[in-house]
This record gives C-alpha cells, structure tokens and sequence, in this order.
C-alpha cells in the first residue's frame, strides 16, 4: 500500500510539475509582473509584431468605440459600430501571464453605450459587467491573463446580437510564454455576416434588420468589414518560398465559417485558436461564430490564392471572398500550369450551352418592364460571376458595370450572351481569360437581360429588343471574337 501511494504521490507531483513547465494558469496566476508598456494595436490586415519579452509585464490597452457610417459594398453605406474605427476591431497581442489595464472610451459623438466582452477574461462577462461605458465616458478594469490561444472579443450590450452584427468584435492572441514558430507574414483576417433591411446591392445608406438577424439571413457576408476588403489593391501579398500565418476570426453573430484558401493546403492549424495543439495537411476549417483559428502555410507557386469561406454562395454572391498574391519564380514540378487546350467533344458536338428551362414569362411592352424582367433574369443566370453590384470577380470574371466592352457594340454584347465567348477579352483595360457559355435563353429573355444590364451601373442606357436579337443569330465577325 506504501508503495502504491509514494507511485500515487509520485504521479501527481510529475503532473503539477509538468503542468507548470507549460504554463498552467495557476503559474501565470503567480507570476511576478516587470515593468509596464503601452500595447501596439494594429488594424486588419495587419498583426503586431511578435513579443520577445521573457517575462509577463503590465500591459495598457486603450480601445476606442466608434460608431462611423463607411462601404459595406460599392454603393452601399452603413453605420458601424465599431473597436477603433473599422471592421474588425483592432488586433491585441499580449503575452501569457502579463497583467493587462484595460480601457475602454466611448467617443462622445456616440449615440449607444457599449462595453466589452473578451473570451481571453475569466470573470462576469469576460469584463462586460465592468466596462458598459456610455458615450464620452472611458471605464477602466484589469484581468491577468492566465490562458494562451486567439480569442475573439465583442461588445455584450443589449441587443447583443445587434452590437456584434453592426461590426464590433476583434481578436485578441494571448501568446505561449515561448511564443509561436517564426513565419514571414502574419495577417488578420476576420469574417462577419450583415443584416440589411435592403437587398443585396440595394444602393444608398442601409439600416440594419433585426427580422434578418432572427432569422439568420444575412445580405452579406464578409472579410474584414466589406465587399472587396481583401480584394485588387487590397490582396494579402507575399513571395514564393515565404511562410504565411493568417489569425482567422469569426465574428458572426450566426454563421460558422468553412474557411479555405484555394490551391493552398494549411500545414499547420491551431483550431478554435488553441495554441496548445497543432494539426497537420488541412484543407477547410471550421470557425464557429465567436470562435478563431491559427493556420500557417508554405507557398510554393506564384499566382492569386482566393481565400473563401467553402459556404461558396457566401463567397462568390455575398462577399466573404479575398486574395493573395504570390509574386517570384515558377516552379513546373510543383505547378506546371495549363499544358495544352483540346477540343473535347463526347457529346458528338463543338456546341457548349447552359441549358435553361423554357420561360413563358409576357413579353415585354415596355422599357421598364424589359429592365424588371431583365433584372430577374440575371439575379438567375449572371450574378454568381457577375455579382449583383455588376463588378465581377479580379482576375476571374470581367466587370459589366461601365463596360468598355459591352457599350461599344451591341450586336457583340448580343452574341456573347447568345453563342458565348472563350479566350482573352480585354474589358476596361484589363485582360480576361476564361469561359463565358452560351445560354439557351429566348430572344425575348437575352433582349431584357442585356437592357437590365445596359441600364445599370453607369452604362449607355440602351435597350435591346427581340428583334435586335433575332437579326444578330447566325452574324459573324467580331461580335464573337475575343482580343
């Protein structure tokens, strides 16, 4: 029995100790604070630098609540609220064990009192009971940071659901005392879902519907705050060879995340941010609303990686949809990029058509009723490339809004529509390689579709009828060449 108990004894002793060789949050309960410094706060895409201290010290946060009306998407304004001025809130870096002072100011030209509630506190409300602050008022509290991992925080104000959903949530990375491996580029990247009382595109300054939040329909849902964020001049951008960590967080307030960056695998994720257990070779992980991931990656080719949430009509219809840019060497054996083009024809034809079921809607009889059919027949068949707001994709699908393309030429506009298009195009002066099928759509059906898209978006006004489409079946010439 003595000998049973001292192996007992012995057990125990060689579990405590282990736990606080690794930094148990009774050993960063009890470790001494050195020193005081200001955090450096960063706005997204952008993360602190890494912390190379040895030791926990008092760390002073001020964030600031703004309550600003900016671009959800192009067109579409809304009133945010927000952790320092933008979607997401700013990134916090602080070390496990550090002791952190935190304040909380509420500018005075805000309408609503906010606080905070941050998943790294362990107390009420991760301090939301110690910081509801009210407009050009400032609360202080402290909280020892005793868990390492990336946490989300977010305003716990009632509606609470209508705090997060007009953007206020960030992260926060409590980082291992041995701090994370060394990559080349950390960024930060955060998806939220909105709730507008108008459509999708609807144009103008949009108020937010607590319906759609109930019902968890969101018009939008997004990178870092709106449409296009991570987008063109935008991109993430890195090298060929360079490592790449990207801190995922999911503000929702509804949706869980199917993050995924496609042509990458993740060599390393830390899911739901926690920074004690790592896996290997992902290709999508999941990211709870309120929740975060770590992911880490090599790239090995150059080119464009499209970040996605996999809930792909999200992406491509809705917004949660960026890039990044690899610029350096090719390397074939990783990559050998399109080897050949051929002609495959199992079908016994050269013809590729989206086929489409036959519509029987009334013909149009005026210009207006043209466009409002014209319109239904694109949210259908083109948004999806397209995008409502009529941008298209970078480097994917050309844009139709102020189209050099299609208002030089209606009769090509008209074939493009009705017998497709594959090769370059050259569309506001940049250049597009793709596929565009044809559809087998009615004269009636291309007709509305065209004057909906000529009378959108800043383009000619022109309207295309029947006939038009009738007389340019069977044309040839450049109306179905690309350049």
């Amino acid at each position: 029995m003595k000998f049973l108990r001292s192996i007992g004894t012995a057990v125990i002793t060689i579990a405590i100790c282990g736990a606080f060789a690794m930094g148990s949050p009774e050993r960063n309960r009890s470790e001494k604070i050195e020193g005081q410094e200001t955090a450096t706060l960063t706005d997204a895409p952008l993360v602190p630098s890494p912390i190379t201290r040895h030791n926990a010290t008092k760390v002073v946060v001020h964030l600031e609540v703004k309550e600003v009306e900016g671009r959800l998407s192009d067109g579409v304004k809304y009133t945010f609220w927000t952790f320092g001025g933008k979607v997401p809130g700013r990134f916090i870096r602080i070390r496990e064990g550090d002791l952190v002072e935190f304040h909380l100011d509420n500018h005075p030209n805000n309408k609503m009192p906010h606080n905070i509630d941050l998943h790294a506190v362990i107390g009420p409300g991760g301090g939301a009971a110690s910081s509801l602050t009210a407009p050009g008022h400032s609360s202080v509290f402290s909280f020892k940071s005793l868990n390492p991992g990336l946490y989300v925080y977010h305003c716990a104000t009632a509606p609470v659901a209508m705090h997060v959903a007009n953007g206020m949530y960030g992260l926060i990375l409590v980082e291992p005392q041995e701090g994370l491996p060394k990559v080349d580029h950390e960024f930060y990247v955060m998806q939220g879902d909105f709730y507008t009382k108008g459509p999708n595109g609807q144009q103008g300054l949009q108020p937010f519907s607590m319906d759609k939040a109930v019902a968890e329909k969101p018009e939008y849902v997004v990178f870092n705050g709106a449409v296009g964020a991570l987008l063109g001049d935008n991109a993430l951008t890195a090298k060929v060879g360079e490592t790449v960590r990207l801190y995922v967080g999911n503000g929702g307030p509804n949706l869980t995340s199917s993050f995924h960056v496609i042509g990458e695998i993740f060599d390393n994720v830390w899911q739901e941010g926690n920074t004690s257990t790592v896996v290997h070779n992902v290709q999508t992980t999941m990211i709870p609303a309120g929740g975060a991931a770590i992911v880490d990656f090599k790239v090995s080719a150059p080119g464009t990686f499209i970040l996605v949430d996999h809930s792909l009509t999200r992406a491509f219809n809705k917004g949660a949809i960026g890039q990044l840019k690899v610029s350096g060497a090719e390397d074939k054996l990783v990559y050998s990029g399109k080897i050949s083009d051929e002609v495959y024809m199992p079908e016994g034809t050269g013809f590729h058509v989206a086929e489409q079921p036959s519509s029987f809607a009334p013909a149009a009889k005026t210009k207006a009723e043209r466009i409002a059919h014209g319109e239904t027949i694109f949210k259908a068949n083109c948004v999806a490339c397209h995008q409502v707001n009529g941008q298209g994709i970078p480097n994917a699908f050309p844009p139709l809004a102020k189209s050099d393309y299609l208002n030089q030429d209606k009769v090509r506009a008209i074939k493009v529509v009705s017998e497709g298009l594959q090769g370059n195009v050259k569309v506001n002066g940049q250049q597009f390689n793709g596929v565009m099928p044809a559809w087998s759509l009615t004269d009636e059906d291309i007709a509305n579709v065209l004057t909906f898209i000529y009378n959108s978006w800043g383009n000619s006004g022109k309207e295309v009828t029947p006939s038009d489409v009738k007389s340019s079946r069977g044309k040839t010439g450049k109306a179905v060449q690309s350049e």
